[in-house]
């Protein structure tokens, strides 16, 4: 496997298992309670990244197909890593607020067993993805973000493994907040 490829998959794995610890650490009865009218539960948090990840492997996959048929998906010679391009400090910085776009906001359609198991499943829909362009030049594809500006394919892949890094620190936060609270449930709109 190249070196970006195993960089990339790593990632992805290491912000699944802190993902995975987020969530345990919430007692299962309140996975569905909001913490604060504005605030979204850890269902919705996981719905969220589920629909996030469904769609940002659908573009994706479709970006480096059209740029393999033209033919500008080449060999990668490079063996550098690439999750460190990304400014990931300014996503996992928490006391910046970044509204999600309508498409992605969750809806209520899951509960926290089902959001959970919809993200593994994507999960290896991304994973696949990845390991079917091991070795060729991701960084090709580039296409705007709403916060970081143009990015390129390798930096969108360790987005998404930040991103979901990001709202871990979330799912953290609201099982503390439930702790405190006593985990009455509020109805709201959500902060991301």
């Amino acid at each position: 496997m190249h070196p970006r490829t195993d960089d990339i998959l790593s990632h992805l794995e290491e912000s699944r298992a802190t993902l995975h610890a987020a969530v345990d650490a919430v007692p299962s009865l309140l996975r569905e309670t909001r913490p604060a009218p504005d605030r979204w539960s850890v269902a919705e948090v996981l719905e969220h990244l589920t629909r996030v990840e469904e769609q940002l492997t659908r573009v994706l996959a479709t970006k480096l197909s059209e740029a393999q048929m033209t033919g500008a998906l080449g060999p990668e010679e490079a063996t550098s890593p690439v999750t460190d391009s990304l400014d990931r400090v300014l996503l996992l910085d928490r006391r910046r607020r970044i509204t999600a776009g309508d498409r992605v906001l969750p809806r209520g359609e899951m509960d926290s067993a089902t959001a959970l198991a919809s993200l593994d499943k994507t999960r290896a829909n991304l994973r696949e993805l990845v390991v079917s362009h091991d070795g060729l030049s991701l960084g090709v594809v580039r296409f705007p973000h709403p916060v970081l500006g143009v990015i390129d394919g390798y930096q969108w892949f360790t987005f998404i493994g930040t991103h979901e890094a990001r709202h871990a620190a979330q799912i953290r936060e609201i099982g503390e907040s439930l702790k405190g609270s006593g985990g009455v449930e509020q109805p709201g709109s959500g902060r991301r």
